[in-house]
């Protein structure tokens, strides 16, 4: 028990001790008092009777409030004891300590009607009737706020949502997080940050849609497609893309499926679980933007409404084409790992190289993930991550002219590290096949590539060493590098 209980507990102890002390000296001073009053030389008779039945009623109402401030002091120290053990261990505490008040109260009434009926020895029917007939009309008056109380003590007794939970009440669109829950009502904070009270009796009488804070609760999404790209690869893609999004759950997979095959094209359905659902909002658009990015990498096509004609629309033009293509190849250029080309060879590359583009904070690369790939930085930057003690570290910023993933694309070893987009960020792709035609039409060049990997391995080890990163892998030799590259790519020696 808290000091504070304690203190509360002796306090109430106390003044019943003074309360019994008043009732017995009220008690002997009685008789006196009567006798006094009785005997006073000038009274007349009439006059000592009124005054004898004036200090009776006075002495039986001193003695009722007496009684009455016992009785609370008892009830007092009793619910203070209850409150500091018993109700403190209660999982529901408001419902309990609204039960404490209302038994509180009935033991108040019943305490007062035998008080006053022992001191007047009046019968109480027609009091009680007249009580009745007040209680009706106080009824009436009261009735939205004594459902309230009723319906508060059904929500308290059967607790469908928490402090915290995301409510939705489809039929008064109202959407947000329940922050109070009293007898009178519930306060919401709604996702426009207003605060909504909603009162018990309205809620009682309304389907309402909870999702528990500490729950499994799922979205759903929609897009749709055209007919012609490959439901498996629309698959593949958007699950990629939803398991790396912040928020959503890594305990489920998503899932898409196909929802209909609609008059304009596939009609696709996410359903995704969120670690907190209170951020929906900002889960669901974070989805839909990585979609669209993750499209335009893909060359996927949403679908469009289509009414009656059919107008097809022009191709998108291809970002090597025309004064790009010259862009592409002095970034290229300024690549130290492609310095070995010749022009005509960085031109062969070029034909084979994609653009995408990445949103802000979108993973390009995982650390330990299989890759085949490289990545030039072409437009915004990159953040180069790897995971130290469980928390990730942030090592490198890469610019424009930055590149990454080398040792993938010439060897087949797994990402080294996870790249991250920093701001909206359009990167050069290079894969195996691109490398390969170089490789197959000039096999000189494996001596020349793997000489400037080497040398850029021993920069990154050298770099990380003065980051306090803990790696235990050495530098192959150039002759190591040789061997990996050929292996990879399936040339002879």
């Amino acid at each position: 028990m808290k000091e504070v209980d304690k203190r509360k507990a002796l306090f109430y102890v106390a003044f019943a001790g003074v309360v019994v002390l008043i009732l017995i000296l009220l008690s002997f001073a009685r008789i006196p008092i009567k006798e006094y009053l009785i005997g006073l030389p000038s009274a007349k008779s009439q006059t000592v009777s009124l005054l004898e039945e004036l200090f009776e009623i006075i002495y039986k109402i001193v003695y009722i409030l007496l009684w009455m401030l016992l009785v609370v002091s008892i009830v007092k120290f009793f619910n203070t004891i209850l409150a500091a053990t018993i109700l403190s261990k209660v999982k529901n505490a408001e419902l309990a300590s609204l039960l404490q008040s209302v038994v509180s109260v009935v033991i108040y009434v019943f305490a007062f009607i035998t008080i006053v009926r022992s001191q007047f020895q009046t019968d109480l029917t027609t009091l009680f009737a007249g009580g009745t007939i007040l209680g009706v009309v106080l009824g009436l008056a009261l009735q939205d706020t004594l459902g309230n109380l009723f319906a508060g003590l059904a929500l308290q007794a059967d607790q469908p949502f928490q402090i915290g939970d995301v409510v939705n009440i489809p039929s008064r669109n109202i959407t947000g997080i329940v922050e109070n829950v009293t007898w009178r009502g519930v306060r919401i904070r709604s996702f426009q940050n207003k605060i909504l009270l909603v009162s018990n009796s309205v809620l009682g009488k309304e389907l309402i849609e909870v999702a528990p804070k500490d729950g499994d609760n799922a979205r759903l999404l929609f897009f749709s497609t055209i007919y012609s790209e490959s439901p498996a690869k629309v698959a593949r893609v958007v699950r990629e893309v939803v398991r790396q999004v912040e928020n959503v759950s890594s305990k489920f997979r998503p899932i898409v499926r196909i929802r209909n095959l609609g008059d304009n094209g596939i009609e696709w359905e996410i359903k995704y679980w969120l670690e907190d659902y209170s951020k929906y909002n900002d889960t669901d658009a974070t989805i839909r933007m990585r979609i669209w990015y993750a499209f335009k990498r893909e060359g996927i096509s949403f679908a469009y409404p289509v009414r009656t004609f059919y107008f097809e629309e022009k191709l998108m033009e291809n970002p090597q084409s025309k004064e790009k293509i010259d862009e592409v190849f002095e970034r290229l250029r300024q690549v130290s790992i492609f310095e070995p080309l010749s022009d005509e060879e960085l031109k062969s590359l070029i034909e084979n190289v994609k653009v995408q583009v990445y949103s802000p904070n979108e993973p390009i690369t995982r650390e330990g993930q299989e890759g085949d790939s490289m990545f030039v930085v072409h437009k915004g930057a990159v953040k180069v991550q790897v995971v130290e003690r469980d928390i990730p570290k942030t090592i490198a910023v890469l610019k424009e002219g930055g590149f990454f993933g080398e040792m993938s694309l010439f060897t087949g070893e797994p990402r080294s590290a996870t790249v991250i987009a920093s701001n909206e960020t359009t990167v050069l792709k290079i894969d195996k096949d691109s490398i390969k035609k170089l490789l197959d039409a000039n096999p000189e060049l494996v001596e020349a590539f793997s000489k400037v990997i080497a040398e850029r391995k021993q920069a990154l080890l050298e770099k990380s060493k003065a980051l306090h990163l803990e790696k235990k892998e050495k530098v192959e030799e150039t002759s190591g590098i040789i061997e990996a590259i050929r292996r990879f790519f399936g040339i002879r020696s």
